[in-house]
């Protein structure tokens, strides 16, 4: 009994061991699997990066094969005037790991902060070094109150608005000022330390302006005029949307959380005026690269008005807001109903199509860089606003809840002879008055609107019916939301004439541009 009890417990033990085994291999089993996952995930979007974009994979090479050429001077075993060109190839192969740049402006400017920052640094150490010599046992002192001084003055400067495109110039000063002090203090040799390093340096530089500029070059300036084409048809493509979309009654589903998550982040009117808002950074970084690029390609002027390119880009971002606008028309909780948007139906459409009509012209013309024509490219899209604008002057009472209009309304105990002659003896009736007669004459051409009764020679009374002040009373605030509704009609119809008249201002930047550059009649 006791040999059984004991058999039986060992043979528990070793199934709970197993299990344990068994556990910890398939957890092992699970990482594995998904460490193995993502290295596929990590190469597939690396090969679809490549695949996307060629000259990210070209600028790759160029920079290993930049690399090898300057790590050649590792194998130089002869001395040059007594100094080992080997032991300080490491300054030449540095130089081309910080100065390689995507494009051709990055590796200029940075070339050309590098160098500025070794050359000041070289000359300092050279003159402070002089100076530590002379001060005999004080060297070391000297060496360490010169760069205190180095590295307060770059550290205060850097900090001026106008020295941040030079701030990594300034970080090289200082680290190349400290290590030809140390290295000089060592070796006893300032002139040789600090010469040797320019002369490697501004090998680097030349490698990598060799390699970047004679093998497929990458020039900044023309991703700038491109991104600035795509942000044009970007911003067309945004506005037919959203007109379209408004006509089309789209709704989006009316959930909170949804909606502050931007729910609407998968469509492309989204997507276009959202690449439009975020592409500003980009377009200065752009810039600033570009003004130090040579004349090349279709750009071969000095001094190309690269800035008026932001600028133009800044006008149409103007009228990206409106777009933007337009499309919360389209997320409002709040919408018109559809028998509201039909009136104006016709005039919305054209109003948008020729928008985006002028956008995209504006676009193939900077893409072809050539001025526009004789005539005026805003002429349809201003003749439409136009007809939109005195539709809506014809129709504005679809616009607001007539019924609750001050001059449709009679207190009831306002009856008397006195109080009807005080209401007529105010100016305010009398506008009212006035107004009520002349909207009576469009409204009876609206059958929809009115019952034949009311049209027929009723009174004001009739006509609108008398409806107490909001909030009191029952189911006001359905009324309410009533009125914002068609508000809301009137909301939409602004903000895409405002779009038309910010419109101004992109063909005047841009003809401002076609000036400068020289675009091609």
């Amino acid at each position: 009994m006791e040999k059984s009890l004991l058999v039986s417990f060992k043979e528990d033990e070793y199934e709970r061991e197993s299990s344990t085994y068994v556990c910890c291999f398939s957890f092992l089993g699970q990482k594995v699997m998904k460490f193995r996952e993502d290295i596929l995930d990590f190469a597939l979007k690396a090969w679809e990066m490549g695949r996307s974009d060629p000259r990210k994979v070209i600028f790759a090479i160029k920079m290993g094969l930049a690399l090898s050429i300057v790590s050649s001077l590792i194998f130089w075993k002869e001395s040059f005037h007594n100094i080992d060109i080997g032991q300080y190839s490491i300054w030449a192969i540095l130089t081309v790991i910080v100065m390689f740049e995507f494009s051709i402006g990055g590796t200029f400017i940075k070339g050309f902060n590098r160098g500025l920052g070794t050359l000041v640094a070289g000359i300092l150490a050279f003159c402070f070094a002089e100076v530590s010599l002379l001060a005999g046992n004080l060297e070391e002192v000297v060496i360490v109150i010169s760069v205190f001084i180095v590295g307060f003055f770059a550290s205060y400067l850097k900090l001026y608005p106008t020295m941040k495109p030079y701030e990594y110039g300034f970080r090289v000063f200082v680290l190349t000022y400290c290590i030809l002090m140390v290295a000089g203090n060592r070796t006893r040799e300032y002139n040789g330390a600090v010469t040797t390093r320019l002369v490697l340096i501004a090998v680097g530089a030349a490698v990598c302006l060799f390699v970047n500029i004679c093998i497929c070059p990458i020039w900044s300036g023309e991703d700038l005029h491109n991104l600035v084409v795509k942000n044009f048809k970007e911003v067309a493509t945004s506005l037919e949307g959203c007109v379209d979309g408004y006509l089309k009654f789209v709704e989006y589903e009316r959930t909170p959380s949804k909606i502050l998550t931007y729910q609407a982040s998968d469509d492309s009117m989204y997507k276009g005026y959202k690449s439009v808002m975020e592409s500003k950074s980009q377009e200065e970084t752009l810039l600033g690269f570009a003004i130090w690029e040579p004349p090349h390609g279709r750009y071969r002027m000095l001094n190309y008005p690269w800035k008026n390119y932001v600028k133009v880009s800044s006008a149409l971002r103007h009228c990206a807001f409106m777009v933007m606008a337009l499309h919360g028309c389209l997320l409002s909780e709040i919408q018109a109903p559809a028998e509201k948007r039909l009136v104006f139906c016709t005039e919305l459409r054209r109003v948008g199509a020729e928008g985006a009509k002028v956008l995209r012209e504006l676009g193939k013309k900077i893409e072809k860089m050539e001025k526009s024509g004789p005539g005026d490219i805003l002429k349809d899209v201003h003749e439409a606003a136009e007809k939109l604008q005195k539709s809506i002057d014809r129709r504005s009472y679809i616009l607001v809840n007539s019924e609750s209009w001050e001059i449709g309304r009679r207190p009831r105990e306002q009856e008397g002879a006195e109080n009807v002659s005080d209401y007529k003896d105010s100016d305010d009736m009398k506008l009212g008055l006035k107004s009520l007669s002349e909207t009576v004459l469009d409204l009876r051409s609206v059958s929809a609107a009115w019952t034949p009764s009311a049209t027929q020679g009723a009174s004001s009374q009739c006509v609108f019916r008398n409806q107490p002040a909001w909030p009191f009373g029952v189911g006001k605030e359905d009324t309410t939301y009533e009125s914002a509704s068609a508000l809301s009609l009137a909301t939409f119809v602004s903000l895409l004439i405002e779009f038309v008249a910010r419109l101004q201002n992109v063909v005047d930047s841009f003809e401002e541009l076609g000036e400068k550059a020289k675009f091609t009649s």
